[in-house]
């Protein structure tokens, strides 16, 4: 993933939002195909145990609106928030 210009971002439709929901979304099904004997890939049932960190950190965000990748895109990679993004339309 490239770091772009918040005009770039917006005219893209990415925020911050959207990569955080896409990021928890894969990491769930990976550490779920992973972690399940049924898989193809399976590893260890251990990796099951990341699926519920993923379910933990996002259900302590919805709560206390603070989410580590957050912060990381948006002083980092400079992708824009929700709120930026309609400001900037």
């Amino acid at each position: 993933m490239s770091a772009c210009s918040t005009d770039t971002c917006v005219s893209r439709g990415i925020t911050t939002e959207r990569v955080v929901r896409v990021f928890a979304g894969l990491m769930v099904m990976l550490s779920l195909a992973l972690g399940v004997e049924g898989s193809p890939i399976f590893v260890s049932p251990y990796f099951l145990w990341f699926t519920a960190f993923v379910g933990l950190n996002l259900f302590q965000s919805g709560i206390t609106r603070f989410c580590p990748l957050d912060t990381i895109l948006k002083r980092g990679f400079k992708i824009p928030t929700e709120a930026q993004r309609g400001a900037s339309s």
